[in-house]
């Protein structure tokens, strides 16, 4: 219960971390401290306190001049819920995880793994603020490069957690499966690659532009995708560079989890794994409809936010995966 409740606020805090991105609320808040700062404004004067704080910045001074105090507190209230849930999951991991030590309720393994995941989470924090900084300087905009640094840790920090759960849940011996662990180790792999280009897609706002499918406009390979030099730096720095390879590892994704598929039904399998497989085909094939929808719709808020939780289904149907098919 412990660490699936780590899991559910890792969850929540991605959701509300999307959204924050989303609704450009991220720069809100340019000062943090990590034990006196989780009182938020409390009257007109503090609010107007916090929002010339915010005035000194460069988000405010180039991009939202004519920003009012109430759509101000609209934006802060997203970083500050982003940053409180963040304090929340410290919290609910740390106090049991202390418990749990000094009761000797946690084996050797368990103290190894959990050791990791405290190690994680304060990783996470500090990229997280590390990602704020870079957007507190000259350009009103965080670091993509930072941004997607910090949504993959997160998607790990998860993926790790729930994989620590999974065997503390699932007593039962398993038999495993050496050809689909392999190729669920590579879908695993190609997964990671796709949600680093999402949060390149998100902090290049590549999802704004070319919004057809399954053209770039009346281009298969728009001139944009290779307009910089050198070439490379398309597919890293080049807005619409990286909008393509996120649709083709979309479509990539698709097509090794239908071939992963084909292979099972071939296979005498359990019926854990027959579950696995079909749940996998069903989530990749959902989220690819919702990254489609997410593209020709120009990006609303709540679809993207749908697209982005779709990404985390997906990583947690292939961890899911990769624990039934290997041994006990």
């Amino acid at each position: 219960m412990w660490l699936l409740s780590g899991c559910t606020l890792i969850f929540i805090m991605v959701v509300i971390g999307g959204i924050t991105r989303l609704t450009d609320s991220g720069l809100s808040m340019v000062k943090w401290n990590l034990f006196m700062g989780a009182i938020p404004p409390l009257n007109e004067i503090e609010w107007k306190e916090t929002f010339n704080l915010y005035k000194a910045y460069p988000e405010y001074q180039k991009i939202n001049f004519n920003c009012t105090l109430s759509e101000f507190k609209y934006i802060f209230f997203w970083e500050y819920l982003h940053r409180m849930i963040g304090r929340l999951l410290g919290l609910v991991f740390i106090i049991p995880f202390i418990y749990f030590l000094i009761k000797k309720r946690l084996n050797k393994k368990l103290i190894i793994q959990t050791s990791i995941l405290l190690l994680m989470g304060t990783m996470q924090g500090a990229i997280g603020w590390w990602m704020v900084k870079s957007g507190l300087v000259n350009n009103p905009d965080v670091s993509h490069y930072r941004l997607a640094l910090h949504l993959i840790t997160a998607f790990l920090t998860f993926a790790f957690t729930f994989w620590v759960v999974l065997p503390l849940i699932f007593t039962k011996e398993r038999s495993g499966n050496t050809v689909l662990l392999g190729l669920i180790k590579i879908l695993m792999l190609l997964i990671i690659i796709q949600i680093i280009y999402g949060g390149f897609v998100a902090g290049l706002n590549a999802g704004i532009g070319f919004n057809t499918w399954p053209k770039m406009g009346d281009y298969w390979i728009a001139d944009a995708v290779y307009q910089l030099d050198p070439l490379w730096k398309n597919f890293v720095e080049g807005r619409y560079g990286v909008q393509f390879i996120h649709r083709i590892l979309a479509l990539t994704l698709v097509a090794f989890v239908i071939y992963i598929w084909k292979k099972g039904q071939k296979l005498e399998l359990v019926n854990n794994q027959k579950r696995s497989l079909n749940f996998l085909l069903g989530i990749v094939l959902l989220q690819t409809l919702l990254g489609i929808f997410t593209l020709i719709l120009v990006v609303p808020i709540w679809l993207a936010a749908l697209h982005q939780i779709g990404a985390f289904f997906l990583l947690t149907a292939t961890t899911y995966s990769l624990f039934i098919f290997s041994k006990s």
